[in-house]
């Protein structure tokens, strides 16, 4: 179950979408569900 928290991902991952946009997957710290944020990785 997802805690639906905003919170900072574990090891993100830059992806492209199919439309060619960059994303941003990775894992909740707290309950390790896969997070996904459209943009590229902030460093």
């Amino acid at each position: 179950m997802k805690c639906r928290e905003k919170r900072e991902m574990l090891t993100p991952t830059p992806v492209t979408m199919k439309n060619g946009k960059p994303a941003t997957e990775g894992k909740c710290p707290v309950c390790s569900t896969r997070l996904f944020r459209i943009g590229a990785v902030k460093a």
